[in-house]
C-alpha cells in the first residue's frame, strides 16, 4: 500500500489528498485546525467545499500521526518554518507544495525544509494547477523536482495518478523560481486588466514578465529550459488569465476592480518584496508590484513609469 502524509489542509493540500486517496493511496492529512470537523464531515467545508473525502483519506490534528516515509508539505511559504521546526528529526522524503520566497529568510520552500529538517530529502511539486480542478479529477500536469533523479523517479511513480501527470526535473532551483515568480507577474496581470488596459497589454506584460523570470532564474543558477516548462511558462499562463488565481485577483483588487480579500494567501506580494531587494537584477515588474503592495504609489503612476522606461532591443 502506498502511504502518503500531507501537512497542510488548505485547498491545495486537501485536493492532493483527495486525488491520491482516490487513486488508492492511504493518505493522512494534517490540519492545523478543524481536523475533527473535517474527519466527521468527510469534507473540507471551509477551504474546498463540495468535494467528498475518499475512504482512504484520514484527517488528523496531531503531527505525530504523520508516520509515512513520504511527506507532502502544503503549508503556505510564510508559515512553513512553524511546521518544519517541529519535524526537525524526521528522516523522510519531503515534497514542498507551496510557492514563493520567505520574506524573513529569503529561502524557497525546499530550502526551508532542507535547513530545518537536516535528515530529510527535500524536493518540490509545482506547476499550473488549481485545487478545484485537481479535486474534481480533471487532468493536470505538474513538475516534480529533486536534485537526485533516482529519488525523483521513485516519487514520480508514487505520486502520479491517472489524472495527475508528473514530469520530473533535477533543476530544483528553476522549478521553484518559476513557481514563485509567476505569482508576481500574475498580480501585475490582474492590475493591467483591473485598470482597463486590455488583453493586448496583458499579453505584453506576460511576455516581458517571462523575460524577467528568466533573468532571475539565470542569476540564481537555474536552467533556462526549466522556465520554458510547466513550472515556469505553464504556470505563468494559468495564473495570469484566470480569476481562480489568488494573485491575479489581488492585482484586480489593487486596481480597484474588486475588493481586497485580507484572508487570502498572496505569495506573490512577499516574493516581489524579496526580488525588489536584489538591485543587481533588472526586475521592473517585480519592483512595480512591490511598490503597489506597499501602497507607495498609485496604479496610474506605476503604469506610467513602466511605459516610460527607455526603449531597448528585445
Amino acid at each position: 500500500m502506498n502511504r502518503v502524509d500531507i501537512a497542510g489542509a488548505g485547498a491545495f493540500g486537501t485536493a492532493l489528498a483527495i486525488t491520491l486517496a482516490r487513486a488508492g493511496a492511504e493518505v493522512t492529512l494534517w490540519a492545523r485546525a478543524g481536523a475533527d470537523e473535517m474527519q466527521a464531515a468527510r469534507e473540507n467545508t471551509r477551504r474546498l467545499p463540495g468535494h467528498r473525502f475518499p475512504d482512504g483519506l484520514r484527517v488528523t490534528g496531531n503531527l505525530c500521526d504523520l508516520t509515512s516515509d513520504l511527506l507532502l508539505m502544503a503549508v503556505p511559504t510564510q508559515k512553513l518554518g512553524e511546521v518544519t521546526g517541529l519535524l526537525s528529526d524526521r528522516r523522510v522524503t519531503v515534497v514542498a507544495c507551496s510557492k514563493g520566497i520567505n520574506r524573513e529568510t529569503g529561502l524557497s520552500p525546499s530550502a526551508t525544509i532542507a535547513a530545518d529538517m537536516p535528515y530529510a530529502t527535500a524536493g518540490a511539486l509545482t506547476g499550473p494547477s488549481f485545487a478545484e480542478d485537481i479535486a474534481a479529477g480533471l487532468p493536470t500536469a505538474l513538475t516534480l523536482a529533486f536534485a537526485d533523479d533516482a529519488v525523483g523517479a521513485e516519487m514520480q511513480e508514487r505520486l502520479s495518478t491517472p489524472v495527475l501527470r508528473l514530469y520530473r526535473t533535477t533543476d530544483l532551483i528553476g522549478a521553484e523560481v518559476g513557481g514563485g515568480l509567476k505569482n508576481v507577474i500574475a498580480i501585475a496581470a490582474g492590475v493591467v486588466i483591473g485598470a482597463g488596459l486590455g488583453e493586448s497589454a496583458r499579453a505584453a506584460l506576460m511576455a516581458r514578465g517571462f523575460a524577467e523570470m528568466r533573468r532571475v532564474a539565470a542569476a540564481w543558477g537555474a536552467r533556462d529550459d526549466t522556465l520554458a516548462g510547466l513550472s515556469g511558462f505553464g504556470d505563468l499562463v494559468l495564473t495570469c488569465t484566470s480569476e481562480k488565481s489568488r494573485n491575479y485577483r489581488h492585482g484586480l483588487a489593487l486596481a480597484g476592480a474588486r475588493l481586497l480579500d485580507p484572508s487570502a494567501t498572496v505569495e506573490g506580494a512577499a516574493t516581489a518584496e524579496e526580488l525588489s531587494a536584489h538591485s543587481d537584477i533588472d526586475t521592473p515588474i517585480a519592483d512595480a508590484v512591490a511598490t503597489l503592495c506597499r501602497g507607495e504609489a498609485s496604479v496610474q503612476d506605476v503604469i506610467a513609469a513602466l511605459l516610460n522606461r527607455p526603449l531597448k532591443p528585445e
